[in-house]
């Protein structure tokens, strides 16, 4: 016997959800995609983010159906989630313009002569050979960290490991990185006290 999923009120689809029937999930990836894109789109302004956002939230949601207590609608706990990431976004941006910003004011406040140049490419190739040495999940537990700017709690579900594996890691990589550097590192800080 076929069962219409479109008839089914929100606690029958979350009873199916905890029995891991796939079909409850796409009824409600149905019901609440664009619902779910649309306040993503709303407060983000990016096409592209807001279905990243949209998507992570359904990711996660599947992923963890068959554990979650939802104590409210599964629209409430969707646009809940769906608000957290958002949050998280504006962060991360936050995060990435500090550097960018940070990374201006280096720039325009060194003289950016050819011998400068020169040591800065310098620099920016000793940190990608000791980079590239890492062990593979230490370079991945890095590269999360310092160049998608994501949280130890991101990076440990993303990996399925624990916060404290992803902390040694970050340890770890950057111990690498700055024994690697040694000299160039103290040649780059030379240059932005000159």
């Amino acid at each position: 016997m076929m069962c219409d999923f479109t008839k089914l009120t929100e606690e029958e689809l979350i009873d199916l959800l905890k029995l891991d029937k796939p079909a409850a999930f796409r009824e409600i990836y149905r019901r609440y995609w664009k619902e779910l894109y649309a306040a993503a789109y709303k407060r983000l302004k990016n096409n592209e983010t807001a279905e990243e956002v949209t998507q992570e939230v359904f990711t996660t949601f599947w992923h963890k159906c068959t554990e979650i207590s939802i104590s409210q609608t599964i629209a409430g706990y969707l646009h809940s989630s769906t608000s957290h990431l958002i949050i998280d976004q504006f962060r991360k941006e936050q995060v990435r313009a500090r550097h960018r910003e940070s990374f201006k004011l280096v720039y325009s406040e060194s003289d950016t002569s050819t011998e400068d140049l020169i040591l800065a490419k310098d620099l920016e190739e000793t940190i990608a050979h000791e980079v590239n040495a890492l062990p593979d999940k230490c370079r991945s537990v890095f590269a999360l960290s310092r160049i998608e700017h994501k949280t130890n709690k991101e990076i440990a579900f993303e990996l399925g490991i624990s916060e404290k594996t992803v902390e040694h890691h970050i340890t770890k990589a950057l111990k690498r990185i700055r024994l690697g550097l040694g000299n160039a590192l103290f040649l780059m800080g030379f240059l932005l006290l000159k």
